[in-house]
């Protein structure tokens, strides 16, 4: 990325968010532009969690026009060189890096903390966060169990900060158009959603216990999480598949499609959840599992289904991702940026086409500049007190559904849910699950 990017994506970014959602910072004319309270001060960003997504997060902030990244915080020094160069390139000066989020967070040279950590990490680098008075872009999931999702709800409204949980497609302009004609009543009443992801992942094998290595703080890395020794099939990216630190294909793909199905069948906590599934493929240390049916049931006579295929890649409908919603008028499919209605024969009603390319097995930059709708909002947020367009109390609630999936998957059996709260009912076995144990002088407390 060069300056020539940069200047792109100050006129036609600018220009598609405007579009999207109704009028942006860059669509306000110049007079009501510098009403809003620091409007003319640029947005300084931290990124914790460089490798991969982080990597790719840090370069879509430091695109933006009105947008620093200062500070790069990774245990992984090749990890924090790599973001450093291509940052280089998208802005005119270098980042601080830095190995502990703990000593980042003491700088008042930022206003937001983008968190892309792996999920363990989550809920306690946003409340360690907010409690240093930065905002935060979150990535999904918003935590590792629901008492830590409930935490995080409690602490924006403590500390009074924005949290945006990167639920990205709650801010793609053709998703937005397509949960509006749900509303409108294009499909009649929605009484059923399913969601899909597949992706054909390799084996990880057995791995050994050896030393970390030189470019890895493999105790910081952990942080949070109990103390476990170092095995050689873990990182960077197969820790998704341990419970100790991971929350499987869920929470790690299932969430975003979940989370529009939610959204199209209006709904926030079920009364019934099950699961069905396990590590079937592969005999390896993979614990989470390969292909999994989740199922929930609501008190508006709606149901809805997510089905992860980790080791399958041929999808459903033509696609590795998507979602349908059913109602008694017809059905909607989207998953990208486009969405098809059809009438209840079948017969095609309306098509709205993809613009920008999705590509939902990368797992860096998956959509691309449409990811800045998001950050955009964001900013917004921050600036004018616009409304997030997936807060955490949104993401809290799209999050605990899958993680009720994978406690009813661990349990063996149907969870019974209060409507009213998400909490579950009379299930010891189950409610141990609901929280996790850590590792001591890391627990999260507001």
């Amino acid at each position: 990325m060069n300056e020539t990017r940069r200047d792109f994506m100050r006129k036609t970014v600018g220009a598609s968010a405007a579009a999207a959602a109704g009028g942006t910072l860059t669509g306000m004319s110049a007079e009501s532009y510098n009403r809003v309270k620091g409007a003319n001060d640029r947005i300084r960003v931290a990124v914790a969690g460089v490798n991969a997504r982080g990597n790719a997060l840090a370069v879509n902030f430091a695109a933006l026009p009105d947008c620093d990244v200062v500070h790069v915080i990774d245990v992984d020094s090749r990890a924090s060189a790599k973001c450093v160069k291509n940052l280089e390139k998208a802005q005119s000066f270098k980042p601080s890096v830095f190995g502990d989020i703990r000593k980042s967070l003491e700088s008042k040279e930022y206003d937001v903390l983008v968190v892309a950590m792996p999920d363990h990490w989550h809920a306690p680098a946003t409340l360690m966060a907010l409690q240093a008075d930065k905002h935060v872009y979150l990535e999904k999931p918003c935590s590792h169990t629901p008492a830590e999702g409930e935490l995080l709800v409690a602490a924006a409204k403590k500390y009074k900060k924005c949290v945006q949980m990167g639920n990205q497609r709650r801010s793609f302009p053709n998703i937005v158009r397509a949960m509006e004609e749900v509303r409108s009543g294009a499909i009649g009443r929605v009484y059923f959603g399913k969601g899909w992801y597949a992706r054909n992942r390799a084996p990880i094998g057995v791995g050994k216990v050896t030393p970390p290595p030189d470019w890895l703080n493999w105790d910081l890395w952990q942080g949070p999480a109990p103390r476990k020794e170092f095995k050689d099939n873990l990182i960077h990216y197969n820790w998704h598949w341990f419970w100790h630190w991971g929350t499987g294909e869920a929470l790690n793909n299932g969430t975003h499609m979940v989370d529009l199905v939610r959204w199209g069948l209006g709904v926030d906590y079920p009364v019934k959840v099950s699961s069905y599934g396990g590590r079937l493929v592969y005999n390896d240390d993979w614990e989470t599992p390969d292909t999994q049916t989740i199922s929930w049931e609501f008190e508006n006579r709606s149901v809805m289904t997510w089905e992860g295929f980790s080791c399958y890649g041929r999808g459903q409908e033509g696609q590795s991702v998507g979602v349908i919603l059913n109602g008694d008028k017809g059905s909607l499919h989207t998953g990208a940026n486009g969405y098809t209605i059809f009438d209840l024969g079948g017969k095609e009603v309306r098509t709205v086409k993809t613009v920008s390319r999705v590509d939902a097995t990368d797992s860096q930059n998956p959509s691309g500049k449409l990811d800045v709708l998001h950050i955009r909002n964001l900013f917004e947020g921050i600036r004018e007190g616009k409304s997030l367009n997936a807060d955490v109390e949104s993401g809290h609630k799209s999050t605990l559904l899958v993680q009720l999936g994978n406690i009813a998957q661990r349990v063996g059996h149907t969870l019974n849910i209060d409507p009213a709260t998400g909490h579950i009912i009379n299930d010891p076995e189950a409610q141990k699950l609901w929280s996790r144990s850590y590792e001591p002088g890391w627990e999260m407390k507001i």
